[in-house]
Order: structure tokens, then C-alpha cells, then sequence
């Protein structure tokens, strides 16, 4: 994992770029890192296509937040599952993602960030919402896509 030389700004506005040209928030957040991930972003947009939304757009966990821990499987990875301290150093990572998020957005849940809370007053579908300009108004998503943009860079730039 090549991780010298990060550059938070840019790994933000490309998070950013990818989220506004129509690409859903985990997409765009494990995208932003694709040579860290060592795959194409196409690759990247397939594996984490699931996770937005709150995962298959059912309001759980932000789709940001997901790419997170999709990103940590690469910085920390956990490969043998008879080593528990790669496990444990994973999970401590993805923990710490998302606490990180949660304490700059007081939620890690998609239903609660987007104000679709409680959940008897939400009517969701599979379908996705079209990116129009009245969307990116109205959903603070692109916001949360830079916030775990840097959260990671950060980290990794830290580490450096």
C-alpha cells in the first residue's frame, strides 16, 4: 500500500467529484483512494455500489462510513483469521473511523443525518433519488462524503 505523500485536499475534492457526478457516498469515498486500493475505480465503484444509501438504501449505516471500513481493510488489513490482532487492529481502525465521523456529525446512521427519523415517517424504496440540483440542496450528503474523505487522509497522512 503505497501511502506517501497524501494530499488531504485533494482526496477530499475528489471524493467531492465522484459523489457529484452522480456516483453514490461509499462509491465515492473508497473511489477517492483508488490507487491506496490498488484496484481501478470502476472496481472499486462495483464493490462498494452496495453500501450507499445506508446500505442498499435502507437508512443504516452511512454509506460514508462503510467506505471507511472498505478503506481500512486496505491500511489495516485482516487476512488469516487465526491472527486476532490483525483482526483487533482492523476493528480498532474502523472504530475509530467512525467516531471520528460521529463526533463531527453527532450520527454514523443515515436515517438520522438525512432527518428521516423516526422511520414510520419515511416511504424509502430501492430506487435511488435523481442528483438534480434540488437534491444536492436539500441533502447534505456531499458533506459527509468530504468529512470521511479526510478522516481517512488524515490518518494516513499522520502516518506517513
Amino acid at each position: 500500500m503505497q501511502t506517501s505523500n497524501i494530499n488531504v485536499e485533494e482526496r477530499v475534492e475528489r471524493a467531492r467529484g465522484y459523489f457529484t457526478a452522480g456516483y453514490n457516498c461509499a462509491q465515492a469515498v473508497v473511489m477517492a483512494f483508488d490507487d491506496i486500493m490498488g484496484q481501478s475505480p470502476e472496481t472499486l465503484a462495483r464493490m462498494a455500489a452496495p453500501f450507499g444509501g445506508g446500505m442498499g438504501r435502507m437508512r443504516e449505516v452511512c454509506g460514508t462510513v462503510s467506505g471507511m471500513a472498505m478503506l481500512a481493510g486496505e491500511i489495516c488489513p485482516s487476512v488469516d483469521p487465526k491472527n486476532l490482532e490483525e483482526r483487533k487492529n482492523n476493528y480498532a481502525l474502523v472504530q475509530h473511523f467512525a467516531e471520528r465521523f460521529r463526533s463531527e456529525n453527532g450520527d454514523i446512521v443515515c436515517r438520522r443525518l438525512i432527518g428521516l427519523e423516526p422511520m414510520a415517517e419515511r416511504a424509502e424504496t430501492a430506487m435511488p433519488s435523481e442528483r438534480t440540483a434540488e437534491y444536492y440542496k436539500k441533502r447534505p450528503c456531499v458533506e459527509y462524503v468530504a468529512t470521511a474523505a479526510r478522516i481517512v487522509a488524515e490518518y494516513m497522512k499522520d502516518k506517513e
